[in-house]
């Protein structure tokens, strides 16, 4: 693990080590201590194929007939996603979106701390709704500095969302999640996951309809 080079993972397998760190506590938590990859594809609906791919860019994490040890693979994926240290993170924009994710503050990490919460909204900025202190957009760069912030979420409207992640670059936070789809102008040390719910939901729904026909075909 010490001499990984994490540039040689591919994207599509880094947005994947969240989902699998995810199953893996929940296996642990069940008092699981070994699993194939074949049963991890049933849990976590990632075909078997995909997930050794994945688990191979990362080391020898496993052994064929045995499979994997489920405490190691959460010692190491902890140790790729950095979930043992605290993450401070400022909130931009606070409408319902916004709020939903203020009020649930990532519960299952309590490393992941939104500290901060900003918006434009005059009828917002300098109260506090439901236990949280909006600050001003301008205090932004501020109260980075001041809270040790180093990541950012956006849920902005796509039509205001380049001025706010702007704002947010501009503050010195290279870690953006953005709520809205359109793509945003950054500079190249940047790094925008993008999350678009209606994407989501459509794959979702049609993994889901996919699934139904392939188990209607077997009755």
């Amino acid at each position: 693990m010490d001499e990984l080079n994490l540039k040689n993972v591919p994207k599509a397998t880094a947005k994947r080590l969240p989902l699998y760190l995810r199953y893996l506590n929940m296996l642990q938590d069940s008092g699981v201590t070994r699993i194939k990859s074949k049963e991890f594809s049933e849990i976590t609906q990632v075909p078997s194929a995909t997930i050794r791919r994945d688990f191979s860019h990362l080391g020898e994490l496993g052994r064929s007939g045995y499979g994997y040890d489920v405490s190691y693979l959460i010692e190491v994926f902890n140790r790729i996603l950095d979930t043992n240290e605290e993450k401070r993170i400022a909130l931009v924009g606070y409408g319902n979106l916004g709020k939903a994710l203020a009020n649930n503050n990532f519960r299952r990490n309590s490393n992941l701390n939104i500290v901060a919460i900003f918006d434009n909204n005059p009828e917002l900025v300098g109260t506090e709704v439901d236990g949280h202190y909006v600050y001003p957009i301008e205090a932004l760069q501020e109260k980075v500095a001041q809270e040790c912030i180093t990541v950012a979420i956006s849920t902005v409207p796509s039509q205001f969302s380049q001025s706010a992640i702007d704002q947010i670059v501009a503050a010195g936070i290279t870690a953006i999640l953005n709520f809205a789809p359109d793509r945003v102008d950054v500079p190249q040390n940047v790094h925008v996951q993008y999350i678009d719910l209606t994407t989501e939901l459509q794959t979702l729904i049609f993994f889901d309809q996919n699934y139904q026909s392939k188990m209607a075909e077997k009755v």
